[in-house]
Order: C-alpha cells, then structure tokens, then sequence
C-alpha cells in the first residue's frame, strides 16, 4: 500500500467547514489568526486541511466566529476524533485513482445514500459481468489487470456497504435497464440481481419509468451521502472525467431537493419490483 501523503476527503471537509465558518463570520483570515494568536498562513493551512486541527482548536476557532452550531460543531469532532482510522480503501491507494476512493470514503462515513441513475444500473447494485463491461467501454482503454482491479474495487464497495447495513436507496430511471452492456446474457443476469438485492436489508430500489409525469430528469448520475448532519452532506456527479464531488451548502440544496421530486415520481417498492422482473421476460422473449 502506497503512503498517504495528502490530506483525506474528510480533511479537507473539515478544513472547508471553518473556512465557511470564519467567512459567515465576516473575519479574514489575518482577523481570525490574531484572535487566535497563530500566523495567517497557519490558518491557511487548517482551512486547506494540510494541517490538522484538534478538538480544542476547533472549538477555539467556533468561539472566535461565534458559531453556535452544537450539532456541526460535535460532528466535526467527531471527524476530527477519527483522524488516523484508515479505511478498507487505503488498501489500493496508490494502486486507482484518487476519487475511486474518495468514494469509497464518503461510502464508508455515510449516514446513508441516496443514488439516482439514468444510464446504467447503480455501482453499488451492478454485478460482476456487468461492471466489467462498463469498464472495458471506457473512452481511454483500459488494461486487463485494470479492468480487474476496478471491479473488484467496486464489489468490495457494495459488500462493505451490505455488511453495514448503511441505508442505500436507489432510483434507476428505466433506460438503465435496457443498456446492453456486455451482451444479453449479462444484462439478464443483471437484472435477476436487482430482483434478488430487493431482500437485502436497508436496500430500497424504486424505478422511474418513461412514461412517468415529470419534470426534465438530470442528465448525470447522482448519489448523496448524507453526513451525520445536513451540513456535512455530499453529492457526487459522475461525469466522462471521473466522480465530481460537491459540498457547496447551494448545490446540496438543489440536489437535494432534485432527489426529492425524483422519489416523488418513482414507482413504489412493489411496483418496481414487477417491472424489473417484466422488463426482464420481455428481454428474455425478445432475445430467446
């Protein structure tokens, strides 16, 4: 396993909670360093979450902005309290690019997840054959031992989030369950695992059917990982470039209340479940 020598996503996030923290507050970061009596330059180095801040410094810096916001405050320690407990993923650092497993750790600290998919069944819910495929399609071509290690990466999320119940509610826009990806047979086989991933506990899988009345559906591929407070919730868009992750209070807003009308529209447990299993006779039938 490869050092890590960057700051984690969580870090950073923390780093990124005081410097909204201090801007709410009206303070530059010159203001906030005399108050605290550091250089400027160190508190550079806390909001860019290159230097770590203790649970003291945390509440230094809370009483200097007067933020009374117990609820963040005590998450963010608890993040802080956290430092140091490398995660599962650590493991291939070094080994797949950086957001893979900033993924995976936002996954692993989730509350729980949110996903809405419009192309492709869900990461999370994917098989074997099929996130194989998908990976082979990719627009720069990938080696064999790539493709391996990327979908072994991927199962090792879902089982991850399975043996810790995490709540995963997935929307899947039914144009996801007709890609071909990898052939026939792999998409049959697909899709008798979302039939069979509707007994896992905490799995909520709901499908939005063409024929829905709606508002236009986003393009991209969603999924939130709530945070042990809305503040520290996160979003992430999947896009050609790789996973895009957001945390801007704005666009958590918006995406948040997109995910909302997007369940709003989705046909319930029961009925999604039928249609899965209609889509795939109709597959079958066609294809047979």
């Amino acid at each position: 396993m490869a050092s890590r020598t960057s700051p984690t996503l969580r870090q950073r996030r923390v780093g990124t909670e005081l410097r909204r923290m201090r801007e709410q507050a009206g303070l530059g970061g010159s203001q906030l360093a005399r108050l605290l009596g550091v250089t400027p330059a160190h508190i550079t180095q806390l909001e860019s979450g290159k230097t770590t801040v203790s649970v003291e410094r945390l509440y230094a810096i809370a009483r200097a902005c007067m933020c009374d916001n117990q609820p963040l405050l005590d998450a963010l320690a608890d993040v802080i309290a956290d430092r140091g407990k490398g995660g599962w993923w650590e493991e291939y650092r070094g080994e797949l690019p950086i957001d893979f497993l900033e993924v995976a750790e936002l996954e692993g600290h989730a509350r729980e997840i949110v996903a809405f998919n419009m192309a492709f069944v869900p990461g999370l819910l994917q098989t074997r054959s099929y996130a194989k495929a998908l990976f082979a399609g990719e627009l720069v071509p990938l080696r064999g031992q790539e493709i391996d290690l990327r979908v072994s990466f991927r199962l090792r999320r879902q089982q991850e989030i399975r043996s810790s119940e995490t709540p995963y509610r997935a929307l899947v826009h039914e144009a996801a369950l007709h890609g071909h990806y990898g052939g026939r047979d792999v998409l049959i086989d697909q899709l008798a695992s979302l039939i069979e991933s509707f007994e896992h506990p905490g799995t909520s899988i709901r499908v939005i059917p063409f024929e829905a009345v709606t508002f236009p559906v986003p393009s991209e591929d969603l999924v939130r990982m709530a945070g042990d407070v809305p503040e520290l919730d996160t979003v992430q868009v999947d896009a050609s470039y790789g996973a895009h992750i957001l945390d801007q209070p704005a666009r958590l807003a918006r995406y948040r209340a997109t995910l909302e009308r997007l369940e709003a529209i989705a046909l319930s447990e029961d009925d999604s479940l039928g249609f899965i299993r209609s889509t795939m006779k109709e597959v079958q039938r066609k294809h047979g």
